[in-house]
């Protein structure tokens, strides 16, 4: 019984596979690899420049900034979801 049901559902997969190679068959698909223009990448690198200090220190207090909000903000949805809980 069991070796019946074992070859039902093995020409069952079979078949599965047979119409999904069929309709795989008839797409067309191109896929290429994207083209790199080397000379873009050297135009950026030409115009790129290293910050000077007060603009180096001005993003870096920014960026000080926005993950110092960002965990604040994350703190305070932490202790709404722990302690509103326990209050209810």
């Amino acid at each position: 019984m069991s070796e019946e049901k074992a070859q039902t559902r093995k020409k069952n997969s079979n078949g599965r596979k047979g119409e999904l190679s069929e309709k795989l068959g008839d797409m067309n698909v191109n896929i290429s690899a994207p083209k790199f223009n080397y000379r873009e990448y050297i135009r950026v690198l030409k115009l790129a420049r290293k910050p000077t200090r007060e603009e180096f220190l001005l993003i870096s207090k920014i960026s000080i900034l926005g993950i110092a909000l960002i965990g604040i903000l994350g703190f305070i949805i932490y202790v709404f979801l722990t302690e509103l809980p326990k209050a209810i």
